[in-house]
């Protein structure tokens, strides 16, 4: 039996690759005849670089920059060879994950994306012609992208866009057009995709900014006096920046009239690194569907029998935009029998069967679970479930 294994990360440390590891070795262990292909994912969140770079290998470029609060932080690029310079892949939350900044009040405000701007400039020095941006909710800083749009156009001393979470609010519309026409021209015929694990808006009630004003370190106050200054200055750029020219590598569909980006889905990624990004031109894609054709999950697919997957939680939205449904997607079609796995399942039997998915699991026993394994036992966990599932499922 030819068995794929093909995971997100799970809770805590547990990576992708880890994850993926773990539950093909404890299948091999059960039935050492089956052929187990580890194929780790990812939906644009932490693990990007890594779940690229296991399956189609490439280089690794390290490189220092500013963190959310400005501390040098160090981060990885990958670049794949390939037609027209290759594919160069970011993983934003390297430079703006939630575990930068252990004061999430002073971050709201004071905090930066200059350092993922950076970070998309080392990219474009690989040469590559394809750039590949890793985005999620929540991030460490939220100034609305507007350090990320300083670093690609060249200004990153100017202010107003690096004072941190208010640095929209004095940005006058000569300020914003001249700060977009100049981090387009640094793009010109690179083609950006955004690869995008939520599909929430920067601005609204659902948006990055509500999430935001969730956390009891922020409150709801302070977030949205921060929603009303981003969304001043989000409104400046949007109607100063310049038309995108439709022969561009860099073109998008034109929004209909009184559409305002900012609360449009997919830009709230990223502290709203993903609106200034798409406000340049960037295409924004679902990250695992991204991740899925970079290492042809449709290929492995066809040369399988079983196919495993899981993720750190298997919930209602898990099931139209996650690595899970991406794999069941991709399965469903050669009626092949999906089985996932995760730390908590919210779903039933029925909720995910339309989706071909032919079991659930926790990696827990029912008379563990309310605990949080630690990482050794986590990974024993995992391997023990494996084992399991390749029992009932191996024939």
């Amino acid at each position: 039996m030819r068995v794929l294994v093909a995971p997100d990360r799970f809770a805590g440390a547990v990576t992708a690759a880890v994850a993926a590891t773990a539950l093909a070795e404890g299948w091999r262990e059960s039935v050492p005849s089956d052929v187990v292909r580890a194929l780790p994912l990812s939906d644009g969140s932490a693990g990007l670089v890594d779940a690229v770079g296991a399956a189609l290998g490439g280089r690794l470029v390290p490189v220092t920059v500013p963190g959310p609060l400005g501390a040098a932080v160090p981060a990885t690029v990958l670049h794949v060879p390939g037609q027209a310079g290759g594919t160069a892949f970011v993983e934003a939350d390297q430079v703006l994950g939630t575990h930068l900044a252990a004061d999430r009040a002073e971050a709201a405000v004071r905090s930066t994306t200059g350092g993922l701007g950076a970070l998309v400039l080392a990219a474009l020095a690989t040469g590559a012609g394809r750039v590949v941006v890793g985005l999620s909710v929540p991030a460490a800083a939220h100034d609305g992208g507007a350090g990320l749009l300083a670093q690609l156009a060249g200004m990153a001393g100017a202010e107003p866009l690096t004072s941190g979470g208010l640095a929209l609010t004095g940005l006058t519309p000569a300020g914003a057009a001249a700060a977009v026409s100049a981090a387009r021209e640094r793009l010109a015929g690179v083609d950006l995709v955004l690869a995008l694990s939520d599909d929430a808006p920067l601005l609204g009630l659902h948006g990055a900014g509500a999430v935001l004003g969730q956390d009891p370190a922020v409150g709801p106050v302070r977030a949205q006096d921060l929603e009303r200054a981003l969304g001043h200055g989000c409104d400046v750029l949007e109607r100063a920046a310049p038309p995108i020219p439709r022969r561009s590598l860099l073109a998008v569909e034109p929004r209909s009239a009184g559409t305002r980006l900012a609360r449009s889905p997919g830009t709230g990624a990223g502290g709203g690194s993903a609106f200034v990004l798409q406000l340049l031109g960037a295409r924004p894609l679902p990250g695992a569907e991204v991740v899925a054709t970079a290492v042809d999950l449709a290929g492995a697919v066809a040369e399988a029998d079983l196919v495993l997957t899981g993720a750190a939680v298997l919930d209602a939205r898990s099931l139209t935009a996650s690595v899970v449904a991406t794999v069941a997607r991709a399965a469903l079609p050669r009626a092949l029998p999906v089985v996932a796995v995760a730390d908590e399942v919210q779903t039933s039997r029925r909720e995910v069967s339309p989706l071909g998915i032919s079991a659930t699991y926790e990696v827990l026993d029912a008379g563990r679970r309310g605990r949080r394994p630690g990482a050794g036992e986590g990974l024993g966990a995992l391997r023990a479930r494996g084992a399991r599932i390749a029992r009932t499922w191996s024939v």
